[in-house]
């Protein structure tokens, strides 16, 4: 099982997940087409660097060959922009209007003498990544990426998400950023991401509305339910564009798990602080000893609670990212009969799934713990029956094939279509992958 682990010591931010990927083995080809495709005039510049005595790799995004940064209208006063929010109140803009690294220069061009003064609304920014070239897998987590930013920052607003207009985060280098990471994770076929808690840096950034703590309003609902700490310097570590994608491909945090590392990338930030190696290192490799992982249970007894709820509430809780959900009768208190929910989550979604349990059900409280488990790496393949092509699931550890089995609603709707008993086209799949197994071999 190929697995992948981020160590955000000194946070996150598109341009340093970049520099990790390139590191750590996506060819800089992959990233180079992810650019152009999008037609905005855009390159990659990428160059090696030196991070407080670490060697590690900067990219950065050209807009029609000058960095894009320099071409970007928000940068020039935070006055104007605050101006400018306040008289274009009907498009509401993204907070955070500074990329990390990058200082006032108050000589740049005016805001007004910029196409994009009031930013690219979401709908823009996702018809933009859907009709580039671009496989279909990173273009999801592109637009999944532009979505979450679209959900915290309408959240903020108190908006609806298609009327917010993205400013810094949706100027060209951030896009750029967010499509080309997309296409570099999926480059990598990574079958599991793992992640430390997330140095978000301290100090103050400033933003359309004035000044605020670090992390930026957006950016820290952005990293809700996710481990976060501050330490070591007093300046902003983690980007919107950063959260966002670490949101997007939803990693189980905790300490690096067994693993054989195989590459190791360094992703470079802008700044460069005395002591302190402001770099996102990428660590990739294979599971060790098989798939070991942690995962989190939410568990919580009901003895008074309608069975249609009870439904509703697995049905939210497999919406909202949950791992599996199972519903035991059990004997309460008193002799009542209830029932027992267990929830099986990854870190990162317990909150939101903390909360359905405490909302949607009669319970007063829920009890949350993590357990150590064993999986099968888990693949996908296709066969082709007399009722059509049916999916197997296969389940392997080290090569060996350990479990297979049709994915059920293939069968059903082949059944459906044919008019035949599913049990039946379950077995011509079974029959037909064995059979392709054996002419392989």
């Amino acid at each position: 099982m190929r697995i992948a682990y981020l160590d955000c010591f000194a946070g996150i931010s598109g341009d340093m997940f970049l520099g990790a990927l390139i590191e750590a083995g996506v060819p800089p080809q992959v990233l180079h087409d992810a650019a152009s495709a999008l037609n905005l005039g855009a390159s990659l510049s990428i160059e090696k660097v030196d991070r407080s005595g670490i060697s590690s790799t900067k990219v950065h995004v050209l807009e029609n060959g000058r960095l894009a940064e320099a071409v970007q209208p928000h940068k020039h006063d935070d006055r104007v922009q605050q101006q400018r929010v306040r008289e274009h109140h009907h498009h509401p803009g993204t907070q955070h209007q500074h990329k990390i690294g990058h200082s006032h220069a108050h000589d740049e061009p005016h805001a007004h003498d910029h196409p994009d003064t009031h930013g690219r609304s979401l709908s823009v920014i996702r018809s933009l990544i859907q009709s580039a070239s671009l496989p279909d897998a990173a273009k999801h987590t592109a637009i999944h990426a532009f979505e979450l930013l679209g959900a915290s920052e309408a959240k903020i607003h108190n908006v609806p998400i298609e009327k917010i207009h993205f400013h810094e985060v949706g100027a060209v280098d951030a896009i750029v950023d967010i499509v080309a990471v997309s296409a570099g994770i999926h480059a990598l076929a990574i079958d599991a991401w793992y992640s430390s808690p997330i140095n978000v840096g301290g100090g103050m950034v400033d933003c359309a509305h004035g000044r605020f703590p670090v992390p930026a309003p957006a950016t820290a609902d952005l990293l809700r339910g996710m481990p976060t700490y501050s330490a070591h310097v007093q300046q902003e570590l983690v980007t919107p564009t950063g959260a966002a994608l670490i949101r997007a491909i939803s990693p189980t945090f905790g300490p690096q798990p067994a693993m054989r590392v195989q590459q190791i990338g360094y992703g470079a930030g802008s700044r460069n602080p005395q002591d302190f190696p402001n770099v996102l290192r990428l660590s990739i490799g294979d599971a060790a000893g098989g798939n070991h992982a942690s995962v989190a249970v939410l568990e919580t007894a009901i003895d008074d609670l309608s069975p249609q709820i009870l439904a509703h509430v697995s049905e939210r809780a497999l919406a909202l990212g949950a791992l599996d959900v199972m519903s035991t009768a059990v004997q309460m208190k008193k002799g009542r009969l209830g029932t027992h929910i267990t929830v099986l989550a990854d870190d990162a979604n317990v909150p939101a799934l903390e909360d359905l349990l405490l909302r949607e059900t009669s319970t007063l409280g829920v009890r949350i713990h993590h357990e150590r488990r064993s999986c099968l790496d888990r693949s996908h393949t296709t066969v082709a029956t007399p009722y059509g092509d049916i999916r197997i699931k296969v389940g392997s550890r080290n090569n060996e094939t350990y479990n297979a089995a049709p994915e059920f609603e293939d069968c059903r709707a082949a059944a459906a279509q044919h008019n035949v008993p599913v049990k039946l086209v379950q077995q011509a799949a079974i029959a037909a992958y064995h059979s392709s197994k054996a002419a392989a071999q």
